[in-house]
């Protein structure tokens, strides 16, 4: 009888994990600022294609891309004539390249622009959230990159206007791990103190 228990209890967890692994995993924290500091680079040498994943803004947006600190000049993807899947693309990358994803408002105007690199944003808020995003019939797997298209970043829900990007790597650092690193320095300092006590 257990074992039935446990296959099922198995069977249950397989299901629920491949359900989450359908869709992005979305901002959880609504309501305050992400914090998380993303570093997009290009995977391979290619081309770099976004695909429109949804709006529920009001403002109406497209995105555009830096690479290497120097904007395409190619904006697509607006978030008011774009249906979900459709794809757009951004031009040639090379590996290695440092890629940044600009939000333009084109209307009511005047706002922003929004980068995903918080510090070139002129109200100094970040207005990105990313996860990975194994794709479905529509949307290719790829990182999964979320807006927020108001100043001070709004409501913090991080669901303005998504997309994801086939062909960029991304880099954040995990929070276990900088948990660690901070109780590792802290040790040190205590072993650091211990030894000038003795002295």
């Amino acid at each position: 009888m257990k074992s039935i228990f446990m296959t099922l209890a198995v069977a249950g967890v397989m299901a629920m994990s491949g359900a989450v692994q359908a869709a992005p995993i979305l901002y959880s924290q609504v309501g305050t600022q992400n914090t998380a500091t993303y570093s997009f680079t290009a995977a391979t040498t290619g081309n770099l294609t976004g695909y429109f994943a949804g709006s529920k803004a009001d403002y109406e947006n497209e995105v555009g891309m830096m690479v290497n600190g120097v904007s395409t000049g190619l904006f697509g993807l607006n978030n008011k004539t774009s249906a979900y899947g459709q794809a757009f693309n951004f031009g040639n990358v090379v590996a290695g390249d440092v890629l940044v994803f600009v939000l333009s408002n084109i209307k009511p105007g005047n706002i922003g622009p929004w980068y995903s690199q918080t510090n070139l944003n002129s109200d100094l808020t970040n207005h990105v959230y990313s996860s990975y995003y194994a794709g479905d019939d529509r949307l290719s797997a790829g990182t999964y990159v979320a807006f927020e298209d108001k100043p001070r970043g709004g409501d913090f829900n991080y669901n303005d206007i998504s997309f994801v990007f086939s062909n960029v790597a991304t880099e954040v650092p995990e929070p276990a791990s900088i948990a660690l690193l901070g109780l590792g320095i802290a040790g040190l300092g205590l072993s650091r103190r211990k030894k000038a006590i003795k002295a």
